[in-house]
């Protein structure tokens, strides 16, 4: 199985919907509903809240941004993040993947992959609460710089698995929706 910081995108054998229902007509598709927009939502949600935290560590960097405006938008972005993150992913793992999976033999493998995905992720997650805690235990001076320098690399990769996994994870579960169009409440 591919690991998400190793990959570039689904394999081809879990395409198999989406090469027949790309993106771009989706929201055209007589079975999009609120719980696919809804869900959309939150993963564009997740991307523009990762974002504002690298903006605001950009703006930090450049001294565009007071050390204490920084720390006060990175506990409450960031805590915020992690949390609904968690929550997301709980969701998903316990209530929707389960009726999904069994919908399409030829798309099961891809269930196992983006559980093993929100596995890597926890780890991610962890490691970036660490990362913005020891970044808000110093608000100013050269040492908060490092950390927020620190923060601002860890945000970047954070940014580049979580939207790797976002993406995957709506080509196949979006394709499932709408084919099968199951009672998802």
């Amino acid at each position: 199985m591919l690991k998400l910081e190793e990959r570039t995108g689904l394999p081809d054998a879990l395409r198999v919907l989406v090469e027949t229902l790309p993106r771009s007509g989706w929201d055209k598709h007589p079975n999009f509903n609120d719980i696919i927009r809804f869900w959309l939502d939150r993963h564009l949600m997740f991307r523009d809240v990762l974002d504002r935290l690298r903006i605001g560590s950009e703006g930090y960097l450049d001294g565009q941004i007071d050390p204490v405006t920084h720390a006060q938008e990175t506990q409450r972005y960031g805590g915020f993040l992690l949390s609904q993150l968690h929550t997301h992913h709980r969701v998903e793992d316990q209530h929707y993947f389960p009726q999904l999976n069994s919908l399409d033999a030829r798309i099961s493998d891809g269930f196992e992959l983006l559980d093993a995905d929100h596995n890597a992720l926890d780890g991610h997650i962890h490691a970036m609460a660490d990362t913005m805690n020891a970044t808000l235990q110093v608000v100013s001076g050269s040492e908060a710089r490092d950390r927020v320098g620190t923060l601002h690399t860890g945000l970047i990769r954070f940014h580049r698995f979580l939207d790797r996994h976002l993406t995957d994870e709506e080509e196949l579960v979006v394709p499932v929706i709408l084919t099968y169009a199951p009672d998802l409440r």
